[in-house]
């Protein structure tokens, strides 16, 4: 008897592509409200993201901030702790589109630039790296000594985009948030995310 095999269900194939998480780590610099801002963006744009935020990171959001470390978590689509170096994306095989780490203190850059993964963000860092997926470093330090230039050009040599959060003053901002958010728009450039964050450079007005 010839065999039938039942037809194949092609619902998936219509479906829209579901779009992969951000990482997003916060870490022990000042300017927690680099993370805290690139969460509420992305969570506006349905954009999952999947937060770490480090030890020291939780204090300085705490001081900086009227926000708990609960409060952010639930900006997020999924949070971890930062010693769950087993998490989702602490594995390559977890899809993601990248990592944003806003702010990036010295010591995540050290051990990011270093490989030396004793954490969860510096491990989900390593594994973008490997994976060919854009890992962005708000690193947040000034002034800089060799030792902080050398480990932002090794962090470079192995794949990280270096983009401190340094404000632009031609959107003639009004207050701090317009800064914050332009910061986080181009950010959010470097990964290809469209947004209205920030609005494009026309050319000079003749």
């Amino acid at each position: 008897m010839k065999r039938h095999d039942p037809p194949m269900n092609n619902t998936l194939t219509h479906q829209a592509p579901i779009q992969a998480p951000i990482i997003v780590a916060i870490t022990g610099a000042t300017g927690a409200i680099y993370g805290i801002e690139a969460l509420r963006a992305l969570k506006d744009l349905n954009i999952p993201t999947h937060l770490v935020v480090t030890e020291a990171g939780a204090c300085t959001l705490t001081y900086e901030t009227n926000l708990s470390l609960d409060d952010v978590r639930a900006l997020a689509t999924t949070s971890y702790n930062n010693k769950d170096v087993g998490a989702a994306i602490a594995s390559g095989s977890f899809p993601t589109a990248g990592m944003l780490v806003a702010p990036c203190s010295v010591k995540t850059l050290s051990g990011i630039a270093n490989s030396f993964a004793n954490n969860l963000v510096i491990r989900a860092a390593d594994v973008c790296l490997k994976e060919r997926r854009p890992v962005v470093l708000m690193v947040r330090e000034t002034p800089l000594h060799k030792g902080h230039l050398d480990l932002m050009s090794r962090a470079c040599d192995i794949g990280c985009t270096i983009a401190p959060p340094v404000p632009a003053f031609y959107t003639k901002p009004e207050n701090i948030n317009d800064i914050v958010r332009h910061t986080v728009g181009r950010s959010f450039d470097l990964f290809g995310i469209q947004h209205d964050l920030v609005k494009p450079w026309a050319g000079t007005l003749k």
